[in-house]
């Protein structure tokens, strides 16, 4: 497939276990289909430490480490510290995921919320955006980061809320992140979302190997297939896809900084 613009995953798990056995070849396949930049993201310690190993092995590749709140109940002492100096790596751009989750449920909101409100402070304090999870908790979501964000850049990860949920989501300064769901034919509130955001607060992403897009829902997802959100995306929008992706590129560089990252980081130790 022709690489006549540059797609970019913002959201991926390529370094779970179920990509062990053939994680060149999916990485192959983003490049093949125009994907030439893909954003790692932890979701506990042990992941975090994953992606940013796999972020310092291949040059498209950046890391976000964070503990989501489906893993808060696993933390023991010392794990902020240890999240500080992944935080602290070159190659990584981003806090996340972070958030609330009432869906499952398996760590007390209480627990959640202090989690949340810790790594949001982290964040802060080393300048870099914040990857927001948020699954039936939207409220409380809001309330955190409306007291506790204090304006400091953001993405709602794998957007799915309708419009009145998106227009709180920019109030507070966040992006809107959209993946597989956006293909899904019924999907008719997400799809005024994306149509009525501010084209410059949009991204796309996989969140693979979950989600994975219309026709191949259902399967394992991987990176490559962000295109497929793109052109949905582009048509939602009435655009064409290369002017769509140039934009994406364009905002995801703005939040994340991927080629100053390395330089500020270096500059701020030095000081």
């Amino acid at each position: 497939m022709s690489n006549e613009f540059r797609l970019i995953d913002t959201h991926a798990h390529v370094a779970v276990a179920q990509f062990d056995t053939d994680r060149a070849d999916v990485l192959a396949r983003a490049a093949a289909a125009g994907v030439a930049r893909i954003v790692e993201i932890g979701y506990d310690l042990k992941s975090s430490r994953a992606a940013v190993a796999l972020a310092e092995s291949h040059p498209q590749i950046y890391a976000v480490v964070g503990v989501q709140p489906n893993h808060a109940h696993e933390v023991s002492e010392g794990w902020f510290d240890e999240l500080r100096a992944l935080a602290a790596r070159p190659k990584v751009v981003g806090i996340g995921e972070i958030g609330m989750d009432y869906h499952w449920k398996v760590a007390p909101p209480d627990l959640q919320e202090r989690l949340f409100r810790d790594q949001l402070a982290l964040a802060r304090e080393l300048g870099l955006p914040v990857v927001i999870h948020s699954r039936e908790a939207q409220d409380d979501t809001l309330r955190i980061l409306d007291d506790a964000a204090h304006g400091q850049p953001g993405i709602m990860h794998s957007f799915s809320g309708g419009w009145a949920f998106a227009q709180a989501c920019l109030a507070v300064g966040f992006m809107l992140s959209f993946s597989g769901p956006l293909t899904f034919p019924k999907a008719t509130e997400l799809h005024e979302a994306a149509r009525l955001a501010p084209l410059e607060m949009l991204l796309t992403e996989t969140d693979s190997p979950y989600l994975s897009p219309h026709p191949q829902r259902g399967t394992r997802n991987e990176p490559a297939r962000v295109r497929l959100v793109a052109e949905r995306l582009a048509a939602l929008r009435g655009l064409p896809l290369e002017v769509l992706a140039d934009q994406i590129w364009r905002n995801a560089e703005r939040i994340f900084h991927f080629d100053k990252v390395s330089g500020v980081r270096c500059q701020r130790d030095s000081s």
